[in-house]
């Protein structure tokens, strides 16, 4: 059975950092690409970040560009979402997800297992 749970949400200010991560177990982990998603209140889950099973390919939506690295530890099982120069709107709760596939994907239906989530709240 797969297994995925995060951590390291919270509460921070705009312009503050938080890195989240996501511990997988069940199968192979290096296998397979991973991805990020968030859901804020009222609104459909939405792609946020993707990395390869190697991490050598990385996607993002553009709304996270520039300020969001995704990143994997294929020996801890692990992927991580380093979040940086955070705005209120990243406000959402933010689930991880285990793709089909190795390669990335912006598709949710791409992803076969997913996390719990793991709140974010951006103040001002």
């Amino acid at each position: 059975q797969v297994q995925l749970v995060e951590s390291g949400g919270g509460l921070v200010q705009a312009g503050g950092s938080l890195r989240l991560s996501c511990l997988a177990s069940g199968r192979t982990f290096i296998s397979y690409a991973m991805g990020w998603f968030r859901q804020a209140p009222g609104k459909e889950r939405e792609f946020v970040a993707a990395i390869n099973w190697n991490g050598g390919s990385t996607v993002y939506a553009e709304s996270v560009k520039g300020r969001f690295t995704i990143s994997r530890d294929n020996a801890k099982n692990t992927v991580y979402l380093q979040m940086n120069s955070l705005k209120p709107e990243d406000t959402a709760s933010y689930y991880c997800a285990e793709g089909r596939y190795s390669t990335t994907n912006y598709a949710q239906s791409a992803y076969e297992y997913w996390g719990q989530g793991t709140q974010v709240t951006v103040s001002s």
